[in-house]
């Protein structure tokens, strides 16, 4: 199935901001002219939201760990089985794409596709099946 992979940065930094990950190409998207950044920042939103609250939901489970598990964990310096009673954080979908769509007017972040630099949140892009998103954290400078 194709699908976009997302990709962050930060500016000055070595290791990425996560490990990659992607979204499914929507099908819509195949024919369609008008797509905007905003489509596309809206669409990876939404995906992060949802991922968010089944890893929420995964934490709650209880599960057993093979020996594998139990050693990577150690390595890591915590152990995680679930079934933790974790208070469930809830999120406006909405909400986090318009911060999201703001933070990107405001120049806190950028996004770059396929290796072109996007400014404008309702210009028309091209996105194909296989496209590489890259949300890249720009640095704020402090002083005068």
């Amino acid at each position: 199935m194709p699908a976009l992979t997302i990709e962050g940065k930060a500016i000055g930094a070595r290791r990425p901001l996560f490990a990659d990950w992607s979204i499914p190409f929507p099908p819509d998207w195949s024919d369609a002219g008008g797509v905007t950044l905003r489509d596309l920042i809206d669409r990876v939103v939404r995906a992060e939201v949802q991922a968010f609250r089944q890893r929420q939901e995964d934490r709650r489970i209880f599960r057993a760990l093979t020996a594998r598990q139990i050693e990577a964990g150690a390595a890591r310096g915590k152990i995680e089985s679930g079934g933790s009673e974790v208070p469930v954080q809830p999120v406006d979908e909405d909400e986090a794409v318009a911060v999201a769509c703001q933070a990107f007017e405001d120049g806190i972040f950028l996004v770059v596709i396929d290796g072109e630099d996007l400014r404008e949140l309702d210009r028309e892009i091209h996105v194909q099946p296989d496209s590489r998103v890259t949300f890249v954290r720009l640095t704020l400078l402090a002083g005068g």
